[in-house]
C-alpha cells in the first residue's frame, strides 16, 4: 500500500505543478497580447487585469494539491484528510481529475492505509 501512497502523492504534486504552469502560461499569453500596438487604451488594462486575476485564481486552486502531495509523502493524517477533500472536488474535473479523484478515494479509504496514517 505504501507504493500506492507514493504514486498518489507524486500524482497530486504533478497535478498542482501543472496547474501552476497553466496559470503562468495564461498570464504570459494575456500580458503578451496586451502589448500589441493599436488595440486601444482599455484593452491592455482589461487583458492585464484578467491575466492577474486568472493566474491568482488558478494558483490558489493548485497550491493545495502540492501541499497535499507533500503531506502524503510524509504520511501525515491531515494530509490524508486534505487529499480526500481535494479528491471529492476533483471528481468534477473530467477526465484527469476524475481519474485522480477516484484513485485517491480508493487508496485513502482502504483500511490498511488508514492504519498506516494513524501510526
Amino acid at each position: 500500500m505504501e507504493k500506492h501512497i507514493k504514486i498518489l502523492s507524486v500524482l497530486w504534486i504533478v497535478s498542482g505543478a501543472l496547474g501552476l504552469i497553466w496559470a503562468f502560461f495564461i498570464f504570459w499569453i494575456l500580458f503578451g497580447i496586451s502589448f500589441i500596438p493599436d488595440i486601444g487604451y482599455e484593452a491592455p488594462i482589461i487583458l492585464r487585469t484578467i491575466g492577474i486575476w486568472a493566474t491568482s485564481f488558478i494558483a490558489v486552486l493548485s497550491i493545495p494539491d502540492i501541499i497535499a502531495g507533500l503531506a502524503l509523502l510524509k504520511k501525515k493524517e491531515w494530509g490524508r484528510l486534505l487529499t480526500l477533500a481535494l479528491a471529492f472536488f476533483n471528481l468534477l474535473c473530467f477526465p484527469f481529475g476524475t481519474a485522480l479523484g477516484i484513485y485517491s478515494l480508493v487508496i485513502l479509504f482502504n483500511d490498511e492505509t488508514i492504519q498506516l496514517f494513524n501510526k
